[in-house]
């Protein structure tokens, strides 16, 4: 493959120290280098946060088996969604998330970038990310796993090749 990811920058939100209250946060730009530059990297996508397979099997899924893709080799995982930066934050707090970063791109400028992005207006989501996961080393995708048949307001959500399994199995045979 050796696409190259989209040069996006991601409006995230970090803790600050030096911030006293109840949210001692502050915005920080963080851009597709900072995250991909000499790294190996796993992305899996999702369509939104809260929703019902993302938060029972996706996102848990490479939670639970995180440190097995660490062990292959693999420099960090990112959880990513047509989301804003509180959203995420929320939905990984709420499922009790530590390993897996979680990586907000609210606007879909990554998303569209990768040609991942779709109308799920069927649902009153908007434009979201289709279902999929990738290998990027060093900014260039080298493995791309997205679910069948992506289409705008498609009437299903499928779930069969983006999984932490196929992953980790793509993984182990390299």
């Amino acid at each position: 493959m050796n696409a190259n990811v989209p040069n996006v920058i991601f409006k995230t939100r970090v803790r600050d120290a030096s911030i006293s209250g109840d949210n001692p946060f502050r915005w920080q730009d963080v851009s597709s280098d900072d995250i991909f530059k000499d790294k190996k990297i796993v992305v899996f996508a999702l369509p939104g946060a809260f929703t019902p397979t993302c938060s029972s099997t996706h996102l848990p899924g490479y939670e639970t088996r995180y440190d097995e893709i660490i062990a292959l080799g693999v420099d960090e995982v990112y959880c990513l969604s047509v989301n804003d930066a509180f959203t995420m934050f929320q939905w990984g707090k709420h499922l009790g998330v530590e390993h897996v970063k979680m990586l907000p791109d609210g606007n879909g400028d990554f998303t569209r970038g990768m040609g991942m992005l779709v109308k799920k207006e069927n649902l009153g989501f908007g434009y979201r990310s289709w279902r999929y996961s990738m290998l990027v080393e060093g900014g260039k995708i080298v493995q791309l796993f997205s679910e069948p048949g992506q289409a705008d307001n498609h009437p299903e959500d499928p779930f069969t090749v983006s999984d932490a399994d196929t992953m980790i199995g793509f993984l182990k045979q390299r």
